[in-house]
């Protein structure tokens, strides 16, 4: 597993329990800074875990805008919590990363779907995500 795939992950992992638990996206990147001073081994993965979440902080309205607008009558609540978690992560990198192809944020997205979402979030995600690209 590359340190992108590993980092995207970790940056999963922080928006889901931020959801879950009713915490603010900085607390919970605080809480995950700290557990990450404590693994060097896992430092490679971190940084790029952080940029994402940093990102999805900065320019979490035009995210959460986007994936509305392309969800086809779906509202972000309504979403389960890892989709919702997924394509924040998705709609990043596709909209402000220009490191990451679009197709690469796609796949990710929709592989981390198929391991941890529902039978149908991998089909949903790759939907939503191609529709997002399509339109930027």
């Amino acid at each position: 597993m590359s340190a992108r795939t590993k980092a995207r992950k970790r940056a999963l992992d922080i928006l889901f329990s931020a959801d879950v638990r009713g915490d603010t996206l900085p607390q919970a990147l605080a809480t995950a800074a700290e557990r990450a001073a404590s693994e060097p081994e896992r430092q490679a993965s971190w940084l790029y875990a952080r940029e994402i979440v940093d990102g999805v902080i900065d320019n979490g309205d035009e995210i959460d805008e986007q994936i509305e607008t392309h969800s086809r009558e779906w509202r972000l609540d309504r979403m389960p919590t890892v989709d919702r978690a997924l394509l924040r992560i998705g709609a990043w990198e596709i909209l402000c990363n220009d490191e990451v192809d679009a197709a690469v944020a796609i796949n990710e997205a929709v592989e981390l779907a198929k391991e941890l979402s529902t039978d149908e979030s991998s089909g949903f995600v790759h939907g939503v995500l191609a529709r997002i690209e399509k339109a930027n």
